[in-house]
């Protein structure tokens, strides 16, 4: 009997392509159609990881440390969350 083809095998490459471009569990589940944590699920079964970010090379380590929620702390922090790209709400710095 033949073996019956669905989507699934379009979807795992374009699951696997849309990660690899960096983009995130609910932009793909949202390209698909689907529910975010079918695809997250679907993504760690067919080993789709994000992208390895490059490290950013160390500042001046002489310089006094930065306060809390400065932005250049901040985005250490934050990066590759769902906090990313968010302000942090007391004292303002100027970016």
């Amino acid at each position: 009997m033949p073996r019956k083809l669905s989507g699934a095998m379009h979807r795992t490459a374009q699951i696997r392509r849309l990660r690899l471009e960096g983009t995130s569990w609910d932009g793909i589940a949202a390209s698909l159609g689907l529910s975010r944590w079918s695809i997250i699920e679907r993504g760690r079964r067919i080993g789709a990881r994000s992208p390895i970010r490059e490290l950013a090379s160390p500042d001046d380590r002489s310089r006094d440390p930065l306060p809390a929620g400065h932005p250049a702390a901040g985005d250490v922090i934050t990066g590759g969350t769902s906090l990313e790209n968010t302000p942090y709400p007391l004292p303002v710095f100027p970016r």
